[in-house]
């Protein structure tokens, strides 16, 4: 059998190097992705090798996977989930657990986060029952800062849930003296930012819970994805717990009885000796990968950080490519950080010659692709028009961002043929419009 396997991944290598040949850049034919996966021939061999071995839940390769993970960013535990959107809900929900006793979030509790980002760092805070707090960010690194969080604290403020912006650190290490000073959680959403460094320290390392996503778009992928990570062993037992229905129980879903007291168990009003495979202490969910994913996200992880060399690398040559293009306002990386981009954001001067549409038009027409800054300011998008919510200070950068601001790729497959050719476009539709 071994030999038939030896074989048949052996033809996989082969096959995707058929598959998957090396294409000639053509400007204005070739489309430019704004982001996306960057697959070799040992991820697809990982794929078929785990699919040949049946492993079609969360077994082996999840648990290597966490392991390694957890060690790459410098944190306790790592819990595998199906993506980051479930990672970013099951940190929130993890703060409200009865498990934490006083300290849990309760309804009507403020968790303070930006107006200006993705739908899923702000969701689950109305998930549970919270009330996020919107705080404006500023242009260039599109970051809150750590006085405008300060600002924003209150009487029922518990915790914070900030996303690193397109890889660039927030003052992640000032936000974080803020929350012990006043006794709150902070959640940091490192999805975009796998890599980066705040003051020399990796992001995902400052927070109490930490969230990452392996969609496609992001630093390594399992397709879909995600992971929480912490290095509080209360928290992570909780968001355990919660990914896995709720359960009590720490044995694997295939052992019989790890803990060798399975049957020894008295908890809620539930008989003794009730088996603990099947009492629960919180009302949970199923979020959980599979060693298919798992497995893909073992060979990606062991690349990230050429990827990460090859995000900061493309973005540096569109930065100082652009460097000087009148109306346009170009991002910065905020101040002792060094960020793993996730993408090169352009604000349009809302004093320009031109729009927003109209250079996005003209960059899509050239077959390189834009992206929005996600929701903009998501007090305007009609999901949030009617939802409990407070807002400290004007959200003015945020409504800037929504009106005037896009960003285009730095993935790691792009060329530096590719990126001069969207930095040459950029130059090229502004000269003609100054």
């Amino acid at each position: 059998m071994s030999d038939i396997k030896a074989r048949i991944l052996d033809q996989v290598r082969d096959y995707h190097l058929a598959a998957e040949p090396d294409r000639a850049f053509e400007p204005g034919v070739s489309e430019i992705w704004p982001s996306g996966a960057v697959l070799g021939p040992e991820d697809r061999v990982a794929l078929v090798e785990a699919a040949l071995d049946m492993r079609i839940a969360a077994g082996r390769d999840s648990r290597r996977f966490e392991t390694r993970f957890a060690r790459y960013m410098k944190r306790r535990k790592a819990h595998l989930v199906n993506s980051g959107s479930s990672a970013n809900l099951l940190a929130m929900t993890a703060l409200t657990s009865p498990h934490l006793e006083d300290r849990r979030l309760r309804p009507g509790d403020e968790v303070i986060t930006v107006a200006a980002g993705f739908p899923t760092t702000v969701n689950p805070i109305l998930q549970n029952g919270l009330v996020p707090v919107f705080v404006d960010v500023d242009l260039k690194t599109y970051n809150t800062t750590a006085d405008r969080i300060k600002a924003a604290v209150g009487p029922r403020t518990r915790a914070v849930m900030v996303a690193h912006a397109l890889g660039n650190p927030f003052e992640a290490a000032e936000v974080a003296q803020i929350c012990e000073e006043h006794d709150l959680f902070l959640v940091e959403d490192n999805c975009d930012a796998v890599g980066s460094t705040y003051n020399g320290q990796l992001t995902g390392t400052f927070g109490d819970l930490t969230t990452v996503s392996f969609y496609p778009a992001h630093h390594l992928t399992m397709g879909e994805g995600g992971c929480v990570l912490t290095s509080n062993l209360a928290l992570a037992r909780v968001v355990e717990s919660l990914r896995d229905w709720g359960r009590d129980c720490w044995c694997e879903p295939g052992e019989s009885d790890r803990c060798f007291k399975r049957f020894q168990y008295q908890l809620g009003t539930l008989p003794a000796g009730y088996d603990h495979k099947y009492i629960y202490s919180h009302v949970g969910y199923n979020l959980k990968a599979t060693d298919l994913q798992a497995a893909l996200g073992l060979t990606q992880l062991a690349k990230v950080d050429d990827f990460t060399a090859a995000r900061r690398h493309n973005w540096q040559r569109l930065r100082e490519a652009l460097d000087g293009v009148p109306w346009l306002i170009l991002p910065e990386a905020t101040l002792g950080s060094e960020p793993s981009w996730f993408g090169f954001v352009l604000t349009v001067d809302p004093e320009a010659p031109f729009t927003r549409r109209e250079l996005v038009n003209f960059l899509e027409d050239r077959r390189i692709g834009t992206r929005n800054l996600f929701a903009g300011n998501l007090t305007r998008q009609p999901a949030y028009v009617d939802v409990p919510h407070r807002i400290v200070g004007d959200l003015h950068n945020s409504d800037v961002i929504t009106e005037q601001t896009f960003w285009i790729g730095v993935y790691p497959g792009l060329t530096d043929e590719m990126t001069d050719y969207m930095a040459a476009s950029v130059r090229e539709f502004v000269a003609a419009r100054g």
